[in-house]
């Protein structure tokens, strides 16, 4: 452990802590490495920036004991805290150093999809369109675009990657983590971790744990059985610190009672006792809640300012609650970090300049890599011939790329062209491409004369220190539905119709979180809108904005039934008149709230159902950021899923419509039939939760082990995605090998063009422990690549944590001995090939 407690010890600490301790059991005891995982590194991560941290081991802890020495207390908790940056560049956080020690400050930007600082950088599609190319070669590749544009940007700490499980499709941040498997989200982590600290930059996983969801994330109380927390959300920590992670976050919740961030068996009996973790613990944003407990379990740094770590925990000390000991420990964590990446350097290496050419390239191709073709029917794709010379591309999103989802994940990226001009340029000279808007996003002028008085608001200017105001009404003939939009460079404006205030500002996550496509204009203006059934009559509007310090410029601008129906049949004049039509339909995820439908939002299921009805050669390219229903499917030709693709989002959709390249991405999360068929569905207790408390009862049954062991067929399952090629599965064979199991089979393209395949091998349980256990999991995968009629024998080698489960009344890993099956295939339920293995007790 990390102050070498002893078993007793540990025992005693966890019966202290009740449930928590229980769920958590004694990893400690009984440490385990995950396969092919080697000690943690004791020099600096490969690529960072030379300096003393290269030297000996004991040098360099003398080196820190000597500065913790010299250390005030003072200086010792600024280091443990956030605070104001004085040249700040849009970071997330920053904490001051020590100058006269020579301790630099650190600056911690965002970054799963790319680093969010004020500045551009690139923009990559969203990390579950990277884990549907099933591939940790090219998670490592991203992690290093990552890592090397945030040395760029001045930055030493990247918040990413995300390691929790997607465990409901309703989860607002689904996009930006892996996948609902736990083996695929380790594999990826892992790679993510050391992609990024290659280049230099502390990585930091998050959100420790079971931060699976938006709603209630302050304050919901997660319970989840020791079991359930091994073999499922912990997996990807896990793998993360075997990797050589930097850092870790704390999560907002409470896990089983005891919030993340002052959860001692979470964070020093597991991470530090069990797994080895030797970097430092951050709270999330706000989501330290103590001083003494916090510090006491493990809790090093409070962001994003010092309510508990700063005056707080100084008092703490000096009134013999907290020992300084304790902030020492914390200290040299941060310490021996900075140092192992080269910051404590006398003279710290240059940054590197970014390259925004290399993110550009990788990218594309990540989105094209991570493509999903959900459904093609009819040869629809890939666009040839005729079908590719006529085309109708109907949607908002087809004219303003959709890049990435809001909240953390918000990157300024280099630029991002439009679908619609991507798909002009590769259909070429001699073709007819032409656009429907279907549905409009940020609504159109109020005519001057509806207004009495007239009044413009389509484009209001108001001059630094000066207020503009509008009070009238207009009129309505008759019933309808009306949107009404803001748009803003400056303070919001006050809206009121009818005397209700329309846009006022929301509290918290809320009001700053609005969205990656929906809270900004097209030129960069801040939108919120509303939506509201107006009677016939006379309604008052009301306008008041002011210029501030700098000015501003506002809209205000509607839609109506109208429109809507006007814009509707629009498309489907626009989708008869071409051979072939493409439609982008988008879904808005963001980091604050949860999705309260999975179906497509606003008119998008009716625009589907038109422009299909009205050609049936119609394409849905989905800029969605999880599990979507599609009662539309059947009228389809073909649906391809893009999630989040980032700036090179328009190349790469191109690229896989006109089949340039195939489609090789797999679904990583089992998209539902219906939305009460989940491993959440119709249950309150696992989701939101009831009271405030939420249950993890589904056990080790996460995604697509649920919808085996429940026998529920999906509309789309776990690992599906369709090739423009065909393949043939044959010749399995399976024999114990290295305390694991050893997959061959034969792979062969059986079509006329080159292709790419994910094969997956899944194994069943075993029959000799007498534990739940899946009824498939996901044991392995290989990404291949085949020309037409080639054939590849492929192996995949199962490790024996893949073979083994967690006991909790032995608080430790338990190989499944037994006669158990092993399945290979192209999906969870796409699985031609079985065999059966005897695997031997150790």
């Amino acid at each position: 452990m990390s102050e070498a407690v002893s078993r007793r010890s540990a025992m005693r600490l966890l019966a202290a802590a009740g449930g928590v301790g229980a769920a958590l059991g004694t990893g400690a005891c009984a440490p385990t490495v995950p396969p092919g995982a080697g000690p943690r590194p004791t020099a600096p991560a490969a690529g960072a920036p030379a300096g003393p941290a290269a030297g000996p081991a004991g040098s360099r802890a003398a080196r820190i004991e000597g500065l913790l020495e010299r250390l005030t207390l003072d200086e010792k908790t600024a280091l443990l805290h956030g605070a104001r940056d004085p040249a700040p560049l849009g970071q997330a956080g920053y904490v001051p150093g020590v100058p006269r020690l020579g301790i630099p400050a650190l600056r911690l930007a965002d970054g799963p999809a790319g680093v969010h600082v004020a500045k551009p950088a690139t923009a990559l599609p969203a990390p579950v369109l990277l884990a549907s190319a099933f591939d940790p070669a090219l998670a490592r590749e991203y992690g290093r675009v990552l890592g090397r544009e945030g040395r760029a940007l001045g930055q030493d700490v990247l918040l990413a990657p995300m390691a929790n499980l997607i465990r409901t499709p309703y989860a607002g941040r689904n996009f930006e983590t892996f996948a609902e498997d736990p083996r695929l989200t380790a594999d990826l982590v892992a790679e993510v971790v050391r992609g990024v600290q290659d280049e230099g930059l502390i990585a930091t996983v998050k959100h420790f744990a079971l931060n699976n969801q938006e709603h209630g994330r302050d304050t919901v109380d997660v319970i989840a059985a020791e079991q359930t927390l091994h073999e499922t959300e912990l997996r990807g920590f896990e793998a993360a610190v075997a990797a050589g992670a930097g850092a870790v976050m704390g999560a907002y919740n409470r896990v089983n009672g005891v919030h993340a961030c002052e959860n001692k068996p979470l964070l020093d009996e597991l991470l530090r006792g069990s797994w080895g973790f030797d970097g430092w613990v951050m709270s999330d944003w706000s989501a330290t809640h103590s001083t003494v407990a916090a510090i006491g379990a493990g809790l090093d740094m409070e962001l994003p300012g010092g309510t508990h770590f700063g005056g707080p925990l100084r008092e703490a000390v000096r009134g013999g609650s907290v020992t300084e000991a304790a902030v020492d420990l914390a200290v040299h964590r941060i310490l021996t970090t900075m140092d192992r990446f080269g910051l404590l350097a006398a003279r710290p290496a240059a940054r590197p300049a970014r390259n925004p050419a290399a993110g550009a390239r990788i990218a594309r191709k990540v989105a094209t890599a991570g493509a999903v073709l959900l459904r093609n029917e009819a040869g629809t794709l890939p666009l040839t011939g005729a079908a590719a010379r006529s085309i109708a591309v109907i949607g908002p999103t087809a004219q303003v790329p959709f890049v990435g989802g809001g909240g953390s994940a918000h990157v300024v990226p280099d630029g991002a062209a439009a679908p619609l001009t991507a798909i002009r340029q590769r259909a070429g000279n001699g073709s007819t491409v032409h656009h429907a808007l279907g549905e409009d996003l940020y609504g159109r002028p109020l005519p001057a004369s509806l207004l009495t008085p007239a009044a413009g608001l389509d484009d209001q200017r108001v001059a630094a220190g000066r207020e503009w105001t509008h009070a009238g009404e207009f009129r309505l003939a008759a019933d309808d539905e009306w949107t009404l939009i803001v748009h803003y460079t400056g303070q919001r404006p006050v809206v009121r119709l009818d005397g209700e205030e329309l846009f006022p500002v929301r509290q918290g996550m809320a009001e700053h979180f609005a969205g990656g496509l929906l809270g900004s204009a097209p030129d960069g203006m801040a939108v919120r809108r509303r939506t509201l059934a107006l009677k016939a009559g006379p309604h008052r509007l009301t306008v008041t904005a002011r210029g501030g310090d700098a000015g501003q410029r506002f809209r205000l601008r509607h839609t109506t039934g109208a429109i809507r129906a006007a814009d509707l049949a629009e498309a489907v004049r626009t989708a008869k008149s071409a051979r072939s039509v493409v439609l982008f339909a988008y879904e808005d995820a963001t980091e604050g709230r949860d999705r309260t439908s999975l179906a497509l939002p606003g008119g998008q299921e009716r625009l589907i159902e038109a422009v299909a009805a009205a050609n049936p050669r119609t394409t849905v390219v989905l800029n969605t950021s999880s599990a979507t229903t599609m009662p539309w499917l059947a009228r389809t030709g073909a649906v391809l899923q893009m999630y989040y693709p980032g700036q090179e989002g328009a190349g790469a959709t191109a690229d896989v419509l006109f089949g340039d390249v195939d489609p090789g991405g797999r679904l990583t999360q089992t998209f539902p039939a219906d939305e009460r068929a989940t491993p959440v569905g119709g249950d309150p207790l696992r989701y939101p939760g009831v009271g405030g408390r939420q249950e993890y009862t589904e056990g080790v049954h996460v995604g697509h082990r649920w919808y085996d062991a429940q026998r529920v067929a999906p509309l789309f399952p776990f690992g599906h995605g369709l090739s423009y090629t065909t393949w043939h599965y044959e010749k399995l064979t399976v024999r114990p090998e290295r305390g694991g199991v050893r997959a061959e089979f034969t792979v062969r393209n059986t079509g006329r063009r080159k292709g790419t395949e994910v094969a997956q091998v899944y194994v069943g349980p075993s029959p000799e422990l007498q534990l739940d256990q899946p009824v498939r999991a996901l044991a392995g995968y290989r990404r291949l690549t085949l020309a037409p009629g080639e054939a590849q024998r492929v192996t995949v080698d199962v490790d024996a944590r893949t073979l083994s489960s967690w006991d909790p009344e032995r608080h430790a890993w338990v190989l499944g001995s037994g006669r158990r099956e092993v399945f290979a295939g192209r999906s969870s339920r796409e699985l031609p090939l079985k065999s059966k293995v005897v695997v031997g007790s150790r």
